[in-house]
């Protein structure tokens, strides 16, 4: 019985020792993850925007103007963030279907105040109005390049350009893109990829487009103010990211627009002024700046009628304003515009409240609701905020020339 049970435990010892050798690290080669000391890398961005340079502004009464216009839209805001669309000054009457494109526009203007102002709490106005318009944006990988901005049934080319431009003037009036997390430049640049997928293969864009059933373009919509709205926001987009992609699809939309008819094209205007500063001017690109300069001079008797539209006129204020800055950055003569910039002025301050050219009879509790609001003629005495965007960018505009040629 012994001898039975002498080769069962040897056999018992023998695998037990095998065990161990395979356990044993040492033999068995097999080494325990360690544990790491290093700190973890940050998750990558890929977009990343630097410090803005902006144009100092000097002191000037055109200030009080901006901080008017300003403290209208935050007076007329509500508390979701929603900013005022339409208002009929007479009647306190609000019944219109609002655009998305011009309130994204009222939102840039409250960013253009906060840095006149230097006062965070416009900015603070702007955010929540952004963060009402932001779910907006529509993006769909599988029908169409990058994000659009989606308004009465259809992605404009001009929402794209407007919203870009909102997070600009962010950027510009805070040196920051975030907010409360979320990457607006990261936003802007999708903006940017459907601004380009917008192109036409013979030049310019399409102005709008369909994202329903597959998406589509509309070649028969048109609006005067695109192209020049839509080469600025590219413009903007490759100052915040240095990205030279940017500044080439803008070369390649400028030499088309200054092939075509001269009109009095604010956001080409302005476009023309980012070249100047971001990149350069050339004869050609002059030459058309100054033919849409005279053309706005050009009709200023008719333009200063008091029957006439202060939005339209406002828009014209950023046309030769835009205009002066590029001529002066480019050593062009400019000196000119100055006078003919301030008779613009000059007739739309006339309609911002409590200013009232048309003499209408308001009771003191309307001057005090609408003060700052810039309404639109005396047959169309509305404020619309479209109009108080373009009057706030074409001062502040204007102001940033004149601190140029100041500091020369």
């Amino acid at each position: 019985m012994r001898k039975q049970i002498i080769p069962v435990l040897i056999a018992i010892l023998i695998i037990a020792f095998a065990a161990y050798l395979w356990m044993n690290p040492v033999f068995s080669g097999f080494q325990p993850p360690v544990e790491s000391t290093a700190v973890p890398s940050p998750t990558p961005t890929p977009i990343s925007a630097h410090a803005p340079e902006v144009i100092p502004l000097r002191n000037d009464p055109l200030k009080k103007s901006i901080l008017a216009a300003g403290d209208y839209l935050v007076r007329q805001q509500l508390a979701n963030g929603e900013l005022p669309y339409q208002v009929n000054i007479l009647t306190s009457n609000r019944s219109s279907t609002p655009s998305y494109i011009r309130l994204m526009g009222g939102v840039s203007a409250l960013y253009i105040v906060c840095r006149v102002a230097e006062d965070s709490s416009y900015c603070e106005a702007g955010d929540r109005a952004l963060e009402h318009y932001l779910p907006n944006l529509l993006s769909d990988a599988d029908h169409f390049k990058g994000t659009c901005l989606y308004t009465n049934g259809a992605c404009p080319l001009g929402g794209a350009a407007v919203t870009v431009d909102a997070v600009y003037k962010r950027w510009q009036a805070t040196g920051n893109v975030l907010l409360d997390g979320h990457d607006l430049l990261a936003d802007a640049v999708n903006l940017g990829y459907f601004i380009v997928s917008m192109r036409k293969p013979e030049g310019g864009f399409y102005h709008s487009f369909d994202p329903h059933a597959g998406g589509t373009v509309n070649p028969d919509y048109f609006d005067p103010s695109f192209n020049g709205e839509g080469a600025a926001a590219l413009l903007q987009l490759y100052e915040m990211t240095g990205n030279g992609f940017w500044l080439e699809q803008a070369r390649e939309i400028n030499d088309f627009l200054v092939s075509q008819p001269v009109t009095e094209d604010n956001g080409h205007s302005h476009a023309l002024a980012l070249f100047a500063r971001l990149d350069e001017l050339n004869r050609k690109d002059e030459a058309y700046a100054k033919q849409v300069a005279d053309l706005i001079i050009a009709g200023q008797v008719r333009s200063l009628n008091p029957a006439n539209s202060s939005i339209s006129t406002a828009t014209k204020i950023e046309a030769l304003a835009s205009i002066a800055q590029a001529f002066f950055l480019s050593g062009a003569d400019h000196e000119w515009l100055d006078r003919e910039t301030r008779a613009f002025i000059t007739f739309v301050r006339a309609r911002q409240l409590p200013g009232n050219d048309c003499s209408f009879d308001l009771a003191a509790d309307a001057i005090r609701q609408y003060k700052g609001g810039l309404f639109g003629s005396c047959e169309d005495p509305s404020i619309r905020v479209d109009g108080i965007q373009h009057w706030v960018n074409g001062l502040t505009l204007y102001l940033e020339y004149q601190s140029l040629f100041a500091g020369r």
